[in-house]
């Protein structure tokens, strides 16, 4: 018979493994009588495990959720993926980094030699494209309640803050938003809430680090289905600029004066056409006509605009933004006088 504590452990895994043990079944599996694993569930209590019995033919035992976090047992496969899982939420921008990196090094430290060995061999490092500002960090709270309004199909009303880039009037305050909350996502490392947004009765995507839920929540709602029926789809449409219709809101065409070799790798999803060695034709879309402008304008080459109308318009606005921003400034020249 084993001892008395290598016995607990065998016990507290077993009760870990599945959700109802019978009692039998679990004195057959350790090996000895009924009495001891009353004595032993006994014992686990003591230590601040909730274990439950249940009555019924088969009456045993089952670990429930208590009010407190009892110590853990893992398996191998389960430890591994415990760390790299806190590794990886070291860098989700969710508001735990810090949390997760303190986890993860109290994970390590009661790891036997050879599995800290195999975690130390992963390393998750976040690289931030060049240039790109560091995305906003969601709170975790807001992240916890709009995860418990989607889980519990409750209507959510929310705060939504402007965006930093787009500004604000002095106390202007926005009225609160109703949605009905389907999912909530990630995406080039910000959070994101996908909603049905009942004032607009239009699907809407919500920056989670912009969200300042309100309290109570509202009524339960029959959830509608995300237009394709895939979340990961939509969202993916969304944040590409294109449409409900798989398609881009603004598209235009162009004559470049490069080679349409150098024109094609950098497209992102546009139609080249060669039109000589050093011109092209480019079909290109995007998720405004500003950003569609701008997005040729980085080709650095003499531009032709075919159509339509809102991308001269685009491009028009463009120059004129372009020419304030070099008149404005430390440095700036004035105009030059006509003669």
């Amino acid at each position: 018979m084993q001892k008395t504590s290598a016995r607990l452990l065998s016990l507290l895994s077993l009760l870990q493994a599945r959700r109802d043990w019978p009692g039998a079944l679990l004195a057959e599996r350790l090996g000895v009588s009924p009495r001891t694993v009353r004595r032993d569930v006994d014992r686990l209590r003591e230590l601040g495990y909730p274990v439950v019995a249940f009555k019924g033919p088969d009456g045993g035992y089952r670990l429930d959720a208590g009010s407190e976090l009892p110590p853990l047992l893992f398996d191998d496969e389960q430890a591994v993926a415990l760390a790299v899982a806190l590794q990886v939420a070291t860098t989700a921008g969710a508001g735990i980094e810090e949390a997760a990196a303190r986890a993860l090094t109290t994970v390590r430290q009661v790891m036997p030699a050879r599995l800290r060995h195999r975690i130390d061999t992963v390393r998750v490092t976040a690289v931030e494209r060049p240039g790109a500002r560091a995305a906003p960090r969601a709170d975790s709270d807001v992240l916890l309640a709009i995860g418990a309004a989607v889980h519990a199909r409750e209507v959510l009303r929310f705060d939504y803050s402007p965006a930093p880039e787009a500004g604000s009037q002095a106390g202007e305050q926005a009225a609160p938003r109703r949605v009905q909350p389907h999912h909530l996502v990630t995406w080039g490392g910000r959070w994101y809430l996908v909603a049905w947004d009942l004032d607009r009765e239009d699907w809407r995507t919500f920056r989670a680090d912009r969200i300042g839920p309100r309290t109570p929540t509202g009524p339960r709602f029959t959830p509608r289905e995300v237009p394709g029926g895939d979340v990961s789809s939509f969202v993916a449409r969304r944040f590409l600029g294109a449409d409900g219709a798989g398609d881009w809101p603004c598209r235009g065409e162009v004559i470049l004066d490069l080679p349409a070799a150098d024109v094609a790798p950098y497209a992102h999803g546009g139609v080249v056409e060669a039109l000589g060695t050093d011109r092209c034709r480019l079909v290109l879309g995007s998720w405004s006509w500003a950003g569609l402008a701008a997005t040729i304008g980085r080709f650095d080459a003499g531009i032709e605009v075919v159509g339509p109308a809102e991308l001269r318009d685009a491009f028009a606005l463009l120059a004129r933004r372009f020419a304030d921003a070099a008149g404005r400034g430390p440095g700036a020249r004035p105009p030059a006088q006509e003669p």
